[in-house]
């Protein structure tokens, strides 16, 4: 199995600590509103990669973390003149229906900073002790001059980092590049007690801690998305690296690509952030989560109206294919194919995985051989389980709808088909085609086979 590894720069084998018991950690949501279609992207292609890790691996422990405790939450929370948890689990159960509703499984473990604050602490305290980090007019912060390595993750000149080049300048600060690792909480603001008076963690440290505390010092994989290369892993590394006496931190990083608009940055001022539960309107998350599957997970992605479109069509020829092997009986002990299986042990490289899918769908097509079609019926079945596709019935997939005034129910589409077959049963021509163009019209398309008529949501 190959993946990227950030930090060396180049497609490495992936050889774990223990095979026995895998450790994969990947930065989760800040829960102080709805997730946007950015924010799914490392959720799928990361659910992926633990699909595929623990097929291979008995002992996979997965770890998403859920920030809890941030200064926008703050926010939100005076706003609306509630406490921060009021915030934080209205938006963590959004953000849990959203995943769901687009294929991703549970991690083994969703730490929440709120359930970690000794263990944070502890380790600042420990930085402390042992020289990396000091105390300054109420804060705490990691002296970043003291990590030799700092800056090898993120490829950038360590003595521009510290001479505070994109970093917050502050006079209390030994170096402009030394990055808060608790900060003082004003009496309106939420704060913990802690040996430097009532405050709150920095962002970073973070992480440190819930990894550290849930799947030990030194991680086989740790991952997230692009931005957080800069500052918040390299910060991890530092600190935890000299908190753990210089042991490696992760021995994998993997970071999947940015994802635009229409060509554009995604961004409030700009109004084109895209939610989830927005999307999960207007097409089916299996829809949401194969086009974020299309491209490789490393490369940037591109959100459009066709890229959701293309994903729909894609689908409905595989669950029309799996339609069509109704009646078969997928063969037994039948698993993915192996080039499908390469392609995702490959670093992830779904669109090479996908287009085997594709292949077997097309083989399926062609078959007469009842055998062959058991065959590749159960291998689309398990492909499909190992990438998180095809694992609901195609009456399902066929069946939905988008959320909409006017659209007509399974009922009145299945009394208006029954018109049609009566029509094309006394050769009324005209009228059959005038039905099923009036239900096009009404944005359902009808589809004569050799079973008779189907029908789905355009």
């Amino acid at each position: 199995m190959q993946v990227h590894n950030t930090y060396t720069g180049r497609k490495e084998a992936f050889q774990p600590l223990n095979p026995e018991r895998v450790t994969m950690y990947v930065c989760g949501p800040t829960v102080y509103s709805y997730a946007h279609i950015g924010n799914a992207r490392p959720a799928v292609v990361f659910d992926v990669l633990a699909r595929v890790l623990r097929r291979r691996y008995p002992g996979v422990l997965y770890a998403r973390n859920i920030t809890d405790i941030d200064d926008k939450i703050n926010k939100a929370a005076a706003d609306q003149g509630v406490e921060i948890g009021v915030i934080t689990a209205k938006f963590a159960a959004a953000y849990h229906e959203d995943l769901e509703a687009i294929g991703v499984l549970p991690p083994d473990f969703e730490p929440r900073v709120t359930e970690h604050l000794p263990q944070i602490i502890a380790m600042v305290q420990r930085l402390i002790d042992n020289g990396h980090a000091y105390e300054a007019d109420g804060h705490v912060l990691f002296h970043t001059r003291s990590y030799a390595d700092y800056g090898k993750l993120s490829k950038r000149d360590p003595e521009q980092l510290l001479a505070g080049a994109r970093v917050e300048v502050a006079p209390y600060k030994k170096d402009a590049g030394d990055f808060v690792l608790w900060k003082p909480s004003t009496p309106e603001q939420p704060g913990w007690d802690s040996p430097w008076g009532r405050g709150r963690p920095g962002w970073h440290i973070e992480c440190s801690a819930m990894s550290e505390a849930l799947l030990g010092d030194t991680l086989d994989i740790h991952a997230g998305g692009h931005d957080l290369i800069f500052p918040h892993h390299e910060n991890e590394i530092a600190q935890s690296t000299c908190a753990h006496g210089g042991k490696t931190y992760a021995r994998y990083w993997m970071h999947n690509g940015f994802l635009t608009v229409n060509s554009e940055k995604m961004a409030k001022s700009v109004g084109n952030v895209l939610l989830v539960r927005q999307l999960l309107k207007q097409a089916p998350g299996e829809a949401i989560r194969l086009a974020l599957l299309s491209g490789h997970y490393r490369q940037p992605l591109d959100w459009n109206d066709e890229v959701i479109a293309e994903a729909r069509k894609k689908l409905d020829r595989l669950y029309g294919t799996l339609r069509e092997l109704a009646d078969v009986a997928p063969a037994a002990g039948e698993g993915a194919p192996q080039a499908f299986v390469d392609a995702l042990e490959d670093d992830l490289n779904t669109p090479m995985a996908l287009a085997e899918l594709f292949a077997l769908s097309h083989a399926a097509n062609k078959s007469e051989d009842a055998a062959e079609k058991a065959r590749i019926k159960a291998q689309l079945v398990q492909a499909g389980k190992l990438i998180g596709l095809l694992q609901q019935e195609p009456a399902a997939w066929f069946g939905w709808a988008p959320e909409g005034e006017g659209q007509l129910t399974p009922e009145a589409i299945e009394s208006q088909l029954a018109l049609r077959a009566e029509a094309r049963r006394t050769r009324d021509w005209a009228g059959s085609d005038r039905i099923r163009d009036e239900l096009k019209a009404k944005g359902v398309l009808v589809e004569d086979g050799k079973d008779g008529q189907r029908w789905r949501y355009a």
